[in-house]
């Protein structure tokens, strides 16, 4: 659109590229800007696999052609199909389903799929399609160097629609902060000199291999944007994102989306942020009835110093939204300053209390009561403030029934 100043206005699709793709095949437009143009206009790939059956001895399987409508799926001989890791994904989806199925009926199943059958696999063709563009979408907004997976192999389940990635907090009206960093170390070497954990009048947060080495409870004060020294500073550690690649799955016992990690992580390491909209504290009081009556909790009281505001994640958030509850917990909470000095904004980082092994499902104490003592000091997750007890679902030895 283009207004009298000749000034280019863009307004977002809310359709896929796939979705106009399609639009464009089946009213024979072109459009370059998404990749349709006179020699494919009329090109067929194939999308996915949706049936499949047997005529005279001959098998057939249903076939969706990307960037073409449903309307325009075609029945085709197995000989003319060229994607093998296609077919391989068609019968592993259908054994899924064959495999809830009565053993005795698993054989008459494989003769011809049944209507509900090819929904399933079609529905999750479709679910795996929507995963991998979410997965993308997650990789585009963050901005850490650790990449993120989505995986789902256990139901049909796909990308929360109402939930936006974000890589820092995100203010409300009401919220307003104070004691942005004004100055910064002069540090030649940030582990041994006067830096800003002592100006502060802390104890320094890091050992040499920028491991945690205070116990929880003690605030981090890492330099900030105007300290002289460089990237490579010791104490510049949770300001520069996960590190690690972490994987968003759906659990198998109803606790919903989980995170695990794909590489090892080393006790005492700095494993991701947990960040959301920063809300006040009677807002969060509004919320939180909310969330109890959904059986949800995302609600992460800051009260280091006051009670004043709340950090919400259930909308706005990254993959921390995600992290399971455990009472036994792999992931412990710290507090930490860099460019916001406010007591009452403090940045929430989750470390590592043990050896975390490739794998391993990644989880915290939303009572923050995981290994340590911890002092008043602490920060909690959704109050009690007589609010509903939501089941514990963790599993472990020490489990206390309740969130």
């Amino acid at each position: 659109m283009v207004n009298s100043a000749f000034t280019a206005w863009c307004v977002p699709c809310l359709a896929s590229n796939e979705t106009l793709q399609e639009i464009c095949r089946k009213e024979s437009l072109i459009c370059k800007c998404i990749g349709i143009n006179r020699r494919n206009l009329n090109n067929y790939e194939v999308e996915y696999l949706c049936d499949r059956k047997k005529e005279k001895g001959k098998e057939y399987f249903l076939v969706k052609w990307k960037g073409w409508p449903e309307s325009s799926n075609t029945w085709e001989p197995v000989e003319n199909l060229k994607c093998p890791a296609l077919l391989k994904q068609f019968y592993n989806d259908l054994y899924t389903y064959l495999s809830k199925l009565e053993s005795g009926r698993l054989k008459n199943n494989l003769k011809s799929v049944g209507h509900s059958a090819g929904d399933f696999v079609v529905k999750k063709a479709k679910q795996r399609i929507a995963l991998k563009r979410w997965e993308e979408e997650l990789n585009r907004k963050k901005s850490h160097d650790g990449m993120l997976y989505v995986e789902n192999n256990v139901d049909l389940e796909e990308p929360p629609r109402d939930f936006f990635y974000i890589n820092d907090y995100k203010t409300t009206p009401g919220v307003i902060t104070l004691g942005e960093a004004i100055v910064g170390c002069e540090c030649t070497d940030c582990f041994t000199g006067t830096c800003c954990p002592m100006e502060a009048g802390v104890v320094f947060a890091y050992n040499e291999h920028k491991q945690i080495r205070i116990p929880p409870g003690r605030p981090i004060y890492e330099c900030n944007s105007r300290c002289k020294c460089g990237p490579d500073c010791p104490n510049r550690v949770v300001q520069k994102g996960p590190p690690y690649s972490l994987c968003i799955f759906r659990t198998d016992n109803g606790r919903g989306w989980g995170v695990k990690t794909l590489q090892k992580i080393k006790k005492h390491s700095f494993v991701m942020e947990y960040v959301g909209e920063v809300i006040t504290s009677e807002e969060a009081e509004r919320r939180g009835q909310q969330y109890d009556n959904k059986g949800i909790t995302y609600l992460f009281d800051l009260d280091y110093e006051s009670d004043e505001f709340t950090v919400d994640a259930a909308r706005y958030g990254n993959v921390s939204h995600f992290v399971n509850h455990s009472c036994d917990p792999n992931l412990q909470v710290y507090n930490v300053f860099i460019d916001n000095l406010d007591i009452r904004l403090p940045r929430i980082a989750l470390f590592s209390t043990r050896h975390i092994k490739a794998g391993e499902e990644l989880t915290f104490d939303y009572q923050m009561k995981g290994s340590g003592d911890l002092s008043s000091d602490s920060i909690e997750l959704s109050p009690s403030k007589n609010r509903v007890r939501t089941a514990c679902k963790c599993g472990t030895a020490i489990c206390r029934g309740f969130l």
